[in-house]
């Protein structure tokens, strides 16, 4: 089982590579055939694959438990913080202590990650920190939307329903009051493409992928013991890319921009996902075997660092300085690496021994 989650880890190196290609596609155009320039202008599908991975570890690890008491709760609270925040916040603060980057303006907005609900702050600072807002979103809600689903899914859906609703109307009723000059929930193709409230179903099909290991029963051990997960789960994603590059209106855009290239994304993708997650752990093959390998899963523990790095003010400090033919790719996963063994992991270590050794979130 240990192998198994460990090319859980592995795969995240896939995801944040995949999203290193689609940020600097832009580069390429004019040598990328075109068939191929618009399968990986929808290699962002690494942030989707970030988004159903963690609905499935942190469901599958914490499930409903952080609500049997606010003490709980708080110490789950602090153990996502400390697992994000630290490495994050040291980097936003070198970008506004620069003279060239942020020149001092200090924002709460971006500390507090409150800047990912805005369409106009949603890409400050570390640009694409914005995807943090939407994980965080998800850290606090995900407890209650476990419990709500342990008995009754169709519960669950509803309330995911009725909070993009809540989300739209804040965001519309704050338009209709003063314009809503920062855009805060607004407008809704922002609320569906750029927060958890449009994105939760990436996440559900983790948190439900991880009740069916959790509480097998008939209908989920016959999926469990499905042969070619893996496989499925592969070819779907990619498949996903290129069906839905079909819907890109120029080599400029996504597919998503498209009514059925979003339906494609937002519901279709996360399944396939999903099944490559499902048979990593349930089925051994020459995939799960070179995810699980010690490079792999170093690699996938600094993939948050190397996604902090991997674009905006790191990877620019550094391209004034280098720029290699592979865009710095091996340089900034070199510095990821310093990244994760010396400010994130000692971090991370020294909280759970100091304040999560006797919980039961760890």
């Amino acid at each position: 089982m240990k192998a198994r989650f460990d090319a859980l880890t592995g795969i995240r190196a896939l995801a944040v590579s995949l999203v290193f290609i689609y940020h600097n596609r832009k580069f390429w155009r004019a040598d990328l055939h075109p068939e191929l320039l618009r399968f990986v202008n929808e290699f962002h599908v690494g942030v989707s694959i970030f988004f159903v991975l963690s609905g499935f570890l942190l469901a599958y690890s914490y499930g409903d438990g952080p609500t049997k008491s606010p003490k709980d709760y708080g110490k789950y609270i602090l153990g996502r913080s400390a697992r994000v925040l630290p490495l994050y916040w040291f980097l936003l603060t070198l970008y506004y202590l620069d003279p060239k980057f942020g020149k001092l303006n200090f924002s709460v907005f971006t500390y507090s990650l409150s800047h990912g609900l805005s369409n106009k702050l949603n890409l400050t600072a570390i640009a694409q920190s914005w995807s943090l807002t939407v994980e965080f979103c998800f850290y606090l809600l995900l407890p209650f939307l476990y419990w709500i689903g342990k008995n009754n899914f169709k519960r669950l859906i509803f309330t995911l329903i009725s909070l993009t609703l809540l989300a739209w109307l804040i965001g519309y009723s704050w338009f209709l009051i003063n314009g809503n000059p920062r855009q805060f929930l607004y407008p809704l193709k922002f609320i569906l493409g750029s927060t958890f409230f449009g994105r939760w179903p990436e996440f559900i099909l983790g948190l439900f992928l991880a009740k069916m290991l959790s509480n097998p029963t008939n209908l989920y051990a016959a999926f469990w013991n499905w042969k070619h997960k893996t496989h499925l789960g592969i070819a779907g994603i990619f498949t996903c890319c290129y069906i839905g590059g079909l819907f890109q209106p120029d080599i400029f855009h996504h597919g998503a921009d498209h009514p059925i290239g979003f339906v494609i994304f937002a519901f279709l993708l996360p399944v396939f996902i999903a099944s490559f997650i499902a048979g990593l752990i349930s089925e051994t093959t020459i995939v799960q075997r070179f995810f699980s390998t010690r490079l792999l899963t170093l690699l996938g523990n600094a993939s948050f660092a190397f996604y902090l790095v991997h674009i905006s003010y790191v990877n620019i400090r550094i391209r004034w300085i280098w720029l290699g033919p592979d865009r710095n790719f091996l340089i900034l996963w070199i510095i990821s690496i310093f990244l994760y063994l010396l400010i994130e992991k000692p971090i991370n270590d020294f909280v759970k021994r100091r304040f999560l050794k006797k919980s039961v979130v760890s």
